[in-house]
């Protein structure tokens, strides 16, 4: 009879979800070109750069360091400027966003075995791009000036070699696309779940269903039960597209992947849930859903590391879902990341999504009442 009654539930909820044309593209399409346009726009590498460089020198040491500028693959093109104030119209115009400026006696002082001038000026507008580029340049810089300065100690001495554990070629879309499979279908299940119980109640048919035989709890399992098969619909084809397409292979376990994005789709679900039921229209509901929305995002350390946020802001990002999530995405894509370091970050997940559920049975229980 429970199963009866549930079973009715989540087929009216799926139907409710693919009934026209527009909800199934809302659902499918959207994810899909998310992935294609974060794999190749949001991307926080720089490239095809243009350079400008003001030199003052014209001597042979100057060019040969504008030679080794020009041969940057980070870098587009090299435009020469006379002086600074054509330099600093060209960044005020955005059409550069570094120029370096070589000093007047920049070859007089390397022949005198003496420290040259060069100093870098970037556009603040653009500052984190800018400081990427400034870091491409001081790496070119300095690598010039060792081999200028001591060109004979170069085989002789020790070197430092980089090696990157787990991304060894350092390629940001292996550390970022596989991270879509948690917030892609998070987003998804958000408005698809926390939208549904506001939808009935502004066509009258919720407070059907509180007065029907279904208990809060069976309600709560009911409308999340749908949102669960459609959210891990999704994350199954977009790790299908992250793995066969992208060519990032997943070197964890892929039971480990689905258990963990299981549990993260119930927590997720729990949070639109207790949403829902606090609101009583969509316009409510997708403010709620808003405000609780970008602050995961921006929490959860998939821009910037959590360990990077004030002291008193990381207990609050661990309360977080997404946060554990994208921990264990990344390490069962980068690394095989072992069981019962997933499972450390599996169970904060599971007590969100059983407080949150209860809340919302229990919001669900007051209004019967």
């Amino acid at each position: 009879m429970l199963w009866t009654r549930l079973s009715a539930l989540v087929v009216k909820e799926l139907l409710a979800a693919f009934r026209d044309k527009k909800a199934r593209f809302a659902l499918i399409m959207p994810p899909l070109i998310q992935v294609f346009l974060f794999a190749f726009a949001a991307t926080m590498e720089v490239t095809n750069v243009p350079v400008g460089v003001v030199n003052q020198d014209w001597g042979a040491q100057s060019e040969q360091l504008i030679s080794r500028f020009e041969r940057a693959s980070a870098f587009s093109e090299i435009r020469r400027y006379d002086s600074q104030a054509d330099a600093r119209a060209a960044i005020d115009r955005q059409e550069v966003m570094v120029v370096v400026q070589i000093g007047q006696d920049f070859s007089r002082k390397i022949a005198a075995r003496e420290t040259p001038d060069v100093s870098v000026l970037l556009d603040g507008r653009k500052s984190n791009s800018a400081q990427i580029v400034n870091s491409y340049l001081n790496t070119i810089i300095s690598q010039f000036g060792t081999e200028t300065f001591a060109p004979d100690k170069l085989n002789a001495d020790s070197r430092i070699v980089e090696r990157a554990w787990y991304n060894p070629n350092r390629d940001y879309r292996n550390a970022m696309v596989p991270v879509l499979i948690a917030t892609l279908p998070m987003t998804m299940v958000l408005m698809m779940v926390g939208m549904s119980v506001a939808r009935e109640r502004e066509l009258g048919t919720f407070e059907q269903l509180l007065v029907s035989p279904l208990q809060p709890l069976e309600i709560v399992v009911g409308k999340a039960a749908p949102g669960l098969l459609v959210g891990l619909g999704q994350c199954v084809i977009i790790s299908g597209i992250v793995i066969l397409l992208f060519g990032i292979p997943l070197l964890g376990s892929a039971a480990m992947l689905f258990l963990s994005l299981t549990v993260f789709l119930v927590a997720v679900i729990g949070i639109a849930l207790f949403i829902s039921s606090l609101v009583s229209t969509q316009q409510q509901a997708m403010m709620g859903i808003m405000l609780v929305m970008m602050p995961a995002m921006m929490l959860s350390g998939f821009s910037s590391p959590v360990q990077n946020m004030p002291d008193w802001l990381q207990p609050l990002a661990l309360t977080n879902p997404l946060t554990h999530m994208l921990v264990i995405v990344r390490g069962l894509f980068l690394r095989d990341m072992p069981f019962w370091l997933v499972a450390q970050r599996i169970w904060p997940m599971a007590v969100v999504g059983m407080v949150t559920m209860g809340l919302a049975a229990w919001m669900f229980q007051r209004k019967v009442q």
